[in-house]
């Protein structure tokens, strides 16, 4: 007896990847209800467009050159898309059945809602945190054409080719699933740490210049303590980064409020990591502004100095 086969839903999948032949297998293997899957690489060199070749994937390449759009903003305005909904994930996710069953059914009934947030349920050290409040919920499931990527950073030191912390911006109305997409990367500690020395180079060029101008980005979600996830969680970040002890902060808030001692020592790893990643950014926060008062001073000398050559 064979089983039938579960009819496609119509959204386009975006994976945006770079050397991430440990993830993508399993990430692609949870997409054959797609109608389309498109891998969005950079050059990988560990197998990763072979991978999405063999799993039927489409590969298209991104050669970043600086500024904005990066690597998923590029790609909703340079690959042609037919289908009205488009979900947008890393290689380091899974879509699970249950969760594909609630994206059919949203995107068949969603009158006036241009996207939905979906809840990343996070993995660390081989297993799901219950615990902590590292799941958090993102816009990646949107209407086509109804939603774009915040321009935040244009002169970003990190290098970064795609997007780290920039939220979807939605003309109407933003609506909720359930089930929680799967977040897990196998590609273990070592590359994680990494990634988050790369990240807080990026926020800490975001902050040090909204600490000048008094505005996070060139266009972004507004804050709005009543708004959706994203604009609470943007009101949240605009009051945090003016405490001194923001990161013994984080780690109070997700090792004793969200209980993420009762993860083990995973827990206390992880909340670990969250509070040294603060402390990052701070650090290069001030190695920023520091910088900056230094060129300052060479290019606008007090009466009778010499600037430097």
């Amino acid at each position: 007896m064979t089983l039938p086969l579960l009819r496609k839903v119509p959204v386009t999948v975006f994976v945006a990847v770079k050397n991430e032949a440990r993830n993508l297998d399993r990430c692609l293997s949870g997409l054959d209800r797609a109608q389309r899957v498109v891998v969005v690489d950079s050059g990988s060199v560990d197998g990763t467009q072979e991978i999405a070749a063999r799993l039927g994937a489409e590969v298209v390449q991104f050669r970043y050159s600086g500024g904005y759009p990066r690597k998923r903003q590029w790609a909703l305005d340079t690959v042609p898309i037919s289908t009205d909904w488009v979900l947008m994930l890393d290689a380091d996710e899974l879509v699970t059945p249950a969760l594909w069953n609630e994206i059919a059914s949203a995107v068949e009934s969603a009158s006036g809602t241009d996207g939905f947030v979906i809840q990343k349920a996070f993995h660390f050290l081989g297993r799901r945190f219950r615990f902590g409040g590292f799941s958090f919920g993102a816009v990646l499931l949107f209407r086509r054409g109804c939603a774009r990527y915040e321009r935040l950073v244009d002169d970003d030191p990190s290098g970064l080719d795609m997007e780290v912390h920039e939220r979807m911006i939605v003309e109407r109305r933003i609506g909720r699933l359930r089930e929680p997409l799967l977040h897990e990367d196998f590609k273990g500690l070592g590359a994680y740490l990494e990634r988050h020395n790369r990240y807080s180079t990026w926020e800490a060029s975001l902050r040090a210049r909204y600490l000048e101008t008094r505005r996070w980005g060139i266009e972004g979600v507004r804050p709005d303590l009543f708004g959706n996830t994203q604009e609470r969680r943007r009101v949240l970040k605009l009051i945090v980064i003016k405490i001194p002890i923001e990161a013994e902060l984080w780690f109070l808030y997700h090792y004793v409020l969200r209980l993420g001692f009762l993860e083990g020592v995973r827990g206390l790893i992880a909340c670990r990591i969250r509070s040294n990643y603060i402390r990052q950014i701070r650090w290069k926060v001030y190695e920023l502004r520091a910088n900056r008062r230094h060129s300052e001073c060479d290019l606008h000398p007090a009466p009778g100095e010499v600037p430097h050559p």
